[in-house]
């Protein structure tokens, strides 16, 4: 029954092919992935005043009816009877409240988003949304529940599955509204500029500074030290402080002093602007073990986790020590906007590196894994970044990424640039013994590229794997351009319809950080050095 259970509310969430009027605004529902959901809420709206001033009121319009929805499920999550549910399911209820929650301040900035610049970011907040509903339900799938877990659940089915489709909805017609404004190639043409110091536009000349100094600890505005030297000994206390401590949401700069932190650290989402500088990495470490086999989800395994937009980190390990045996154990997760890290190393197994929603840039950082460890939904590039495989269990193969696009119209996608993929040390001797694949595809419309990067002999010829039967080897975008190495051969790839061996530098540009992450409007503000295009 749970497996049945499972299956039904899984197809409320598959998301089907979408046709987008190419140039010009979705005005009808007739031209939206599902017009019968659109017109039933359509026809059931009432507008706010002045909505017919705007310049896509039918885009209000569906995403006004896509927060009514979201507020719905939120109040539906809230007011489930928990006593039938055990700790397992607990938490991953308590995951989906926290999902709702984010999701209603997603559709909302999208709504209050009229401009040509802020319909652009709409796209990436959309984006999220989608891997929200995702991510709920995968809490669920961790535990693989018993029926009776679910006595809640069922009554939300109709709710979910509308809502899921109203979010897609809104995403193509936010497509169509941000192609029409003619706002992707206006911010593609620019993308490429470059500033002096290497850096994109989007990090602040202060935080440009705070990134580049060598005594940016000295200016932070709290000190952690587990010896007590610091003002606090745990990073959480820190954290925690900086909600009293800091005026809006200025910058705010924690410095944490070499030592081992053994902690489960979180950044709120409405802790803005923080930024964490250790003592460099492997100086300073923040370790934890929680993993799925041991009762987290996922989602909640994460030794450091991030939500709050604008999040900077430099100088830092992040770790999960469950080891391969504990399969899903996350090291870092960041769903922060417009999220840096910087000079940072994250260490663990299966799912170290949880790239979860929202627009990421890692630049010269270590990532060490087994099974899927660079994962999520998020728009990420790694630049310059040493991506280290580490042994697996002896019945396993090594799968460096697993991207979760779900929705063709998502700008989201997983790039690996002008940077090295090679054996850990603990499984360089036994290398020959494991095979290695650059990614397989977790979700439908799964998209990843390795761009200008050494990939060592471990990988194996035919490059990625599939993930279950041809489950999307026709929709998925896999690309490989100008890489080097023993492991860089293209003439053994698989021949899906959705793998590509880029040759155009033009289409390669797409997935660099001024193009695919906007890069150039907001990484200067953080200071860390970037290049902009290939």
């Amino acid at each position: 029954m749970a497996r049945l259970l499972l299956h039904f509310l899984s197809a409320y969430f598959v998301v089907l092919y979408v046709r987008v009027v190419d140039g010009a605004p979705i005005s009808s529902c007739s031209q939206t992935p599902y017009p019968e959901v659109c017109n039933y809420f359509i026809g059931n709206y009432k507008p706010t005043a002045g909505i017919d001033e705007i310049q896509f009121p039918f885009r209000d319009r569906v995403l006004g009816v896509t927060m009514n929805q979201a507020k719905r499920l939120h109040l539906l999550v809230s007011a489930m009877d928990l006593s039938s549910l055990d700790d397992r399911t607990k938490l991953a209820w308590a995951d989906c409240l926290e999902l709702y929650e984010n999701t209603i301040d997603l559709v909302n900035r999208s709504i209050n988003s009229i401009s040509p610049a802020a319909m652009f970011d709409s796209q990436t907040w959309l984006s999220a949304a989608i891997a929200n509903q995702q991510t709920c339900l995968d809490g669920f799938i961790d535990f693989n529940p018993s029926s009776d877990q679910f006595q809640s659940f069922p009554s939300m089915s109709i709710s979910t599955s509308n809502f899921s489709k109203l979010l897609s909805n809104s995403l193509a017609i936010n497509k169509a509204a941000v192609s029409a404004t003619s706002m992707l190639s206006n911010n593609q043409a620019g993308g490429r500029r470059l500033l002096s110091n290497g850096f994109p536009t989007w990090v602040s000349a202060a935080d440009r500074k705070l990134l580049q100094s060598s005594g940016a600890a000295s200016r932070a505005d709290i000190v952690v030290a587990h010896d007590g030297s610091g003002t606090y000994k745990t990073i959480s206390e820190a954290v925690a402080a900086s909600v009293k401590l800091r005026s809006g949401t200025k910058r705010f700069v924690i410095h944490v002093k070499a030592g081992v932190y053994r902690e489960n650290v979180e950044i709120k989402r409405k802790m803005k602007n923080i930024m964490i500088i250790g003592d460099g990495k492997d100086a300073t470490i923040v370790t934890g073990k929680k993993n799925v086999q041991d009762g987290s989800t996922t989602f909640s395994s994460a030794t450091f986790a991030v939500s709050g937009d604008g999040f900077i980190a430099r100088d830092m390990t992040f770790e999960n020590t469950a080891g391969p045996q504990k399969h899903q154990a996350v090291a870092l997760r960041s769903s922060s906007d417009g999220s840096v890290f910087y000079g940072c190393s994250f260490k663990g197994y299966q799912d170290t590196l949880y790239v979860d929603t929202q627009r990421q840039f890692y630049r010269s950082c270590d990532v060490y894994g087994t099974v899927d460890f660079i994962f999520g939904d998020a728009v990420a590039v790694l630049q310059n970044c040493n991506i280290y495989v580490r042994r697996p269990m002896s019945n396993q193969a090594n799968f460096i990424t697993a991207q979760g696009r779900s929705d063709q119209n998502e700008n989201t996608g997983i790039s690996i640039h002008n940077s090295r993929v090679m054996a850990a040390p603990d499984l360089r001797p036994v290398q020959s013994r494991f095979k290695t694949y650059l990614g397989r595809p977790w979700r439908k419309y799964s998209r990843t590229v390795f761009m200008k990067t050494s990939l060592d002999g471990l990988i194996h010829p035919e490059g990625w794997s599939p993930w279950d039967g041809d489950f999307g080897l026709k929709t998925l975008y896999y690309g490989e351009y100008m890489n080097t190495g023993r492991g860089a051969s293209t003439r053994g790839r698989v021949k899906w319809r959705g793998y590509h061996v880029i040759t155009s530098a033009a289409e390669a540009d797409q997935f660099t950080v001024g193009r695919f992450l906007a890069g150039d409007s907001w990484i200067p503000t953080t200071g860390v050095p970037y290049a902009s295009g290939l």
